[in-house]
C-alpha cells in the first residue's frame, strides 16, 4: 500500500520556495525525530546497524508521516559506520529514503568539517553536500563548534545551491543563570 502523505512529499510537489513558504505558515509545531542519528550516537555509541534501522523505517513511515523530518545521517555516523559497523552510508541512505519516502531526511553537517574530524577545502564539502541531496538529504542541520559562521557559509550556500534546506544553527551549553551571576 502506498505511504501516507508527508512533509516530503509537499517538499517535492512544492518546490523549495514555495514549501518553505508553507512551512513558515504552518501552524503546528513541526517535530524532528533524531533517533536515527543523535540517539544511537549519544545512548549506543553509534552502533545502530542499517538492518535495526529498517526494521522500524518502513512502520514509521506509515504511523507517523505528520514528522517534519527524520535526522539520521550526520555527525558520527559516517565515521562510525565505515570504521567499526563496516557499512556504505551512501548505500543506508539510499535504502532508508526507499523505506521512507515520505518523511524529510535531515542530516548534521559540521560545517567545514562535513563528517569529519578536521577542516575540509571548500569544493570537497560542496561536492558531499550536492552528492547528499542528490541521495535523499532533504534539510542539512549545520553548525560549526566555535559558533563561527564563516566556518559555516560555504556549506550553507552549498546546500542552497543543491536544491536543499539549510538549517544553521548554534550550539550552546552552559548556565545561563551562573554566567549571568559570575
Amino acid at each position: 500500500a502506498p505511504k501516507p502523505a508527508g512533509w516530503r512529499d509537499a517538499f517535492l510537489l512544492l518546490g523549495k520556495k514555495e514549501f518553505l513558504k508553507k512551512v513558515r505558515e504552518e501552524p503546528k509545531l513541526l517535530l524532528t525525530d533524531t533517533t536515527l542519528r543523535d540517539a544511537h550516537q549519544s545512548l549506543l555509541a553509534t552502533r545502530m546497524r542499517t538492518f535495526d534501522m529498517l526494521r522500524v523505517a518502513e512502520p514509521l513511515a506509515y504511523a507517523a508521516p505528520e514528522l517534519f523530518s527524520l535526522e539520521m545521517w550526520g555527525g558520527a555516523t559516517f565515521d562510525v559506520m565505515l570504521r567499526f559497523l563496516r557499512e556504505d552510508p551512501w548505500e543506508r541512505l539510499s535504502t532508508l529514503r526507499a523505506a521512507v519516502p515520505n518523511i524529510l531526511f535531515q542530516m548534521l553537517l559540521r560545517g567545514a568539517n562535513g563528517v569529519g574530524y578536521t577542516s575540509y577545502p571548500d569544493n570537497v564539502i560542496e561536492e558531499f553536500i550536492r552528492e547528499s541531496h542528490a541521495a535523499g538529504i532533504d534539510i542539512f542541520r549545520i553548525f560549526d563548534s566555535l559558533n563561527n559562521p564563516d566556518r559555516m557559509k560555504n556549506a550553507i550556500e552549498a546546500v542552497q545551491k543543491s536544491g536543499g534546506i539549510a538549517e544553521a544553527c548554534l550550539c550552546y551549553t552552559g548556565d545561563v543563570i551562573a554566567e549571568e551571576q559570575a
